[in-house]
């Protein structure tokens, strides 16, 4: 429906920023949750290294690690892996849906603005993924959220099913896909000639950028990044895009139908979502426990897993994530509704209006900490010691950015990006024109 010419030209239509008084407090919330989840699964994967380590060497530390490793990487194999980077994919689809939904309130159109965010959003991942880290999500996000636009209009039905297909079924078509040669091989010998020589050349790319990561330079690391994103990281990432925009989705239609801005209509929900989200977690990530011990233990090997097991597991491992994701989103939601865990859970909240800075500043901070041109911990730390590393950087940040809002309206990161996306410098301060105080809801 077209606006009314007096909309349009109104002030109140024109594109802004969001003020304090328009977030929602429980959004933040959940989006501080979600960026310490996925810094712990960034650590503890990509980080510390354990992800360019020969498979042999990972299994035999972990058949000799102390109780106290085991458990942490058990407890996030269970309880992290995978499930945090999906809450973060669902408030993003969310934050989309309240972007939009204010926009019409105001009878102005989110396109114009939503378009240039995108794209200053794909410059500044451009850059932390070419110059800082290659596991980079900004501009991944970015491109696939232009594909948001398309689906803005369509039906909460058409919505959910989207949804589900691409974050569930698409995985299985991801894996045939990645498996096609050893598929159309003519021989199972032939097949697991190809599985295995395409593995030997995994491991030497791998090998290659730890070897840089370790001994080199800032511009070593930089080169080697370009190298293993091309050469070995770029199919993996195609392969979860649309799992990904299928959870961008999921935020979508939570948006729409406005369940996080009237909680209290919407408890009876929630307590499904909790229930079912635990179930489908631990079937989901059980599953993937089970198959992990049994490498462990060597009774499967890539080399020898069965056909059918990487196209069971995808869906599972999908299931298990948006299981506990759901979990997460629904727990938290229901104790913030009684006043001292909202409280407790909002202490979280500014390093979630404050999500890029963070996000981008652990990036900085960790190749800092593990890579050789900093203090050179990568392959040195244990999942134990990589959680703690991680639990502290965050504290960290958490009352950093209780400190830097009491007196500025936006993060330094988030300050460029408003800036850009608007063409104009933002009022960084919280003192406003006329002297008052800007400030954010309890």
């Amino acid at each position: 429906m077209t606006p009314a010419p007096s909309a349009v030209s109104s002030p109140s239509a024109e594109a802004r920023p969001v003020d304090s008084s328009e977030r929602l407090a429980l959004l933040d919330t959940l989006r501080g949750f979600a960026l310490c989840g996925v810094f712990i699964s960034n650590v503890m994967v990509w980080f510390s290294g354990r992800v360019f380590l020969p498979r042999e060497q990972v299994l035999a530390a972990m058949n000799n690690a102390s109780l106290v490793d085991t458990v942490a990487w058990q407890v996030f194999s269970t309880l992290v892996a995978g499930k945090f980077i999906t809450l973060f994919s669902f408030l993003f689809g969310l934050g989309f849906a309240v972007q939009m939904g204010r926009a019409e309130a105001r009878g102005a159109s989110i396109t114009p603005l939503y378009v240039r965010r995108l794209g200053v959003m794909l410059v500044m991942g451009l850059s932390h993924l070419f110059l800082i880290w290659y596991g980079d999500v900004l501009s991944t996000y970015a491109v696939l959220g232009f594909g948001l636009l398309l689906f803005r209009r369509r039906s909460d039905r058409t919505l959910l099913i989207s949804a589900l297909l691409l974050a569930l079924g698409w995985s299985v078509v991801s894996v045939a896909i990645l498996k096609l040669p050893q598929l159309m091989a003519d021989t199972p010998e032939a097949g697991a000639a190809l599985l295995k020589a395409a593995n030997e050349k995994s491991a030497a790319i791998k090998a290659e950028t730890l070897a840089a990561f370790t001994n080199g330079s800032w511009l070593d690391a930089v080169k080697a990044t370009g190298h293993f994103f091309f050469r070995d990281y770029f199919p993996l990432l195609l392969s979860i895009l649309l799992p990904v925009f299928g959870r961008f989705l999921l935020g979508l239609l939570a948006g729409r139908r406005r369940i996080f801005h009237d909680v209290p209509q919407h408890l009876g929900l929630f307590r499904r979502l909790l229930g079912w989200g635990l179930v489908a977690g631990v079937i989901g990530s059980g599953s993937g426990l089970v198959l992990q011990q049994l490498m462990l233990k060597k009774v499967f090997t890539p080399e020898t897993l069965p056909t059918w097991v990487p196209f069971a597991m995808a869906p599972l491992r999908n299931l298990g994530e948006l299981g506990f994701a759901a979990v997460y989103v629904s727990g938290i939601t229901l104790l913030f509704q009684r006043a001292t865990w909202q409280r407790a859970l909002g202490l979280l909240a500014p390093a979630g209006r404050m999500a890029l800075t963070n996000y981008l500043s652990q990036s900085i901070i960790s190749v800092l900490f593990f890579y050789g041109y900093g203090l050179g911990f990568i392959t040195k730390l244990g999942p134990a010691a990589c959680v703690a590393y991680c639990l502290t950087i965050f504290c960290v940040q958490v009352a950093w950015s209780h400190l830097w809002l009491s007196r500025f309206r936006f993060g330094p990161a988030e300050w460029v990006w408003r800036s850009l996306t608007y063409g104009k410098a933002q009022q960084m301060r919280r003192d406003d024109a006329s002297g008052q105080r800007t400030t954010a809801p309890a």
